[in-house]
């Protein structure tokens, strides 16, 4: 898909014969090899493939070719859809136009599109719209923070959230499903986290390059400075949510430790209270000659009185300790 945009913020119908001369964004996402070649006929210059956007050498990401800076940033799409993707994005910056080409739809790309409609100013210079785009893009990454933050809240809450009291004063047991759900929405929210991370620090590289290539322009030099602390912060923001992330996945798996205790401890009690029971029909299953106990009318009453006190002696007695 092709869109060219006009100083007026409108969306200008392409001529293959040439460019509008009032068309300063071009962008292109997921475009034809036809359509490069076409562009880059009209424009004079080299756009980068699909391949050369995916190198991750810095010099293949961040140049300078023919008075045409060309910058190359990882976005991350998808964060608050709970499908986070990264996709690489250009930005060809040149005197009289601002290239952008990537091969994913990004959507603070269709929400600047309709900020320049309302406000034109954006799109005054390709200057302006580079900076009102990369601007975009960051409000959206922050949106992006915010939203992963709440989510390790919600998994907090969820983890150490007081069970429901049953019957006689037993708290209820965490199931196997509702922990796996845990350590489904902790590895979701760790992906996240770490694509938007490797988003701010993308963009703090480009932004750093282009501050550097841009020559004298206060005004840009001062929205690239501000874009940058707002980078910086998010770096903060990353390193806060990633400790809590480690904190409730350590949690997590102390959770899934103290479940399997408490299966096992069940399983301890039952053999506790089976076992003694069992050595004693062992014993008079015997059926020795000289066993008194054989002749008594009350021998069998009495062997099954010698079980029931064999499991509930030792079961008191552990529950007096405290060790149940």
């Amino acid at each position: 898909m092709l869109r060219i945009f006009s100083t007026s913020g409108a969306q200008l119908a392409f001529d293959k014969g040439r460019l509008p001369d009032t068309a300063v964004w071009i962008d292109l996402c997921d475009p034809t090899a036809a359509e490069e070649t076409l562009l880059e006929a009209l424009l004079g210059i080299d756009l980068p493939t699909a391949d050369d956007m995916a190198e991750i050498e810095t010099s293949s990401r961040l140049y300078t070719d023919n008075g045409v800076i060309v910058m190359t940033a990882t976005l991350a799409i998808g964060l608050i859809a709970e499908q986070p993707e990264t996709c690489p994005v250009s930005f060809l910056l040149s005197r009289n136009h601002l290239v952008t080409i990537r091969y994913h739809e990004v959507r603070s790309f269709d929400r600047f599109a309709l900020q320049i409609e309302r406000s034109p100013e954006l799109c005054a210079t390709p200057r302006a719209v580079l900076m009102g785009l990369i601007d975009t893009i960051v409000d959206r990454l922050a949106d992006g923070f915010e939203y992963i933050g709440r989510e390790v809240d919600a998994i907090a809450r969820a983890a150490f959230r007081r069970a429901v009291p049953e019957a006689r004063g037993r708290q209820q047991r965490r199931t196997n499903q509702a922990l796996q759900v845990l350590m489904t929405r902790l590895g979701s929210a760790q992906d996240a986290l770490s694509k938007a991370r490797e988003t701010a620090v993308s963009l703090t590289r480009t932004l750093t390059y282009l501050q550097f290539t841009i020559g004298k322009d206060a005004g840009l030099t001062a929205q690239i400075k501000m874009q940058l602390r707002d980078l910086n912060s998010f770096a903060d923001q990353a390193s806060y949510i990633g400790g809590n992330l480690t904190f409730l996945l350590d949690a997590t798996l102390g959770l899934i430790s103290i479940e399997q205790n408490a299966v096992l401890r069940i399983v301890s009690v039952a053999s506790l209270v089976f076992l003694p029971p069992t050595l004693v029909a062992g014993v008079y299953g015997m059926n020795f000659r000289m066993m008194p106990e054989l002749g008594w009318d009350i021998g069998y009453p009495f062997a099954l009185v010698m079980m029931l006190l064999a499991a509930v002696l030792p079961y008191g007695f552990f529950r007096w300790r405290g060790w149940l």
